[in-house]
């Protein structure tokens, strides 16, 4: 369970850090999620849609780079698969 300090966004995307992740290029993940969403680790966007944030290991590391978005872990990360799944999260 992950308790929140401040308010967070209808969407918490949680991108693992963990050596696995880090090694397959979780900092390539976190980069692009920081320039698509326009905030830094522990923030969200304006209006409040998406909160980003590290987390130390998701426990999919033969998925990795792996993020949990709203509850459900998403590996294999690509750029191309993180804006498709942005882009359907901002219409749902």
């Amino acid at each position: 369970n992950l308790i929140f300090r401040k308010p967070v966004g209808k969407h918490v995307i949680l991108v693992c850090d963990s050596v696995s992740c880090w090694i397959m290029g979780e900092e390539r993940v976190m980069d692009h999620l920081q320039r698509k969403l326009g905030i830094q680790p522990g923030e969200t966007t304006e209006g409040g849609m998406f909160t980003l944030l590290p987390t130390v290991c998701l426990g999919h590391c033969e998925q990795a780079p792996v993020m949990m978005l709203d509850g459900e872990i998403i590996g294999s990360l690509t750029d191309e698969k993180i804006d498709r799944i942005l882009a359907e999260k901002r219409e749902s």
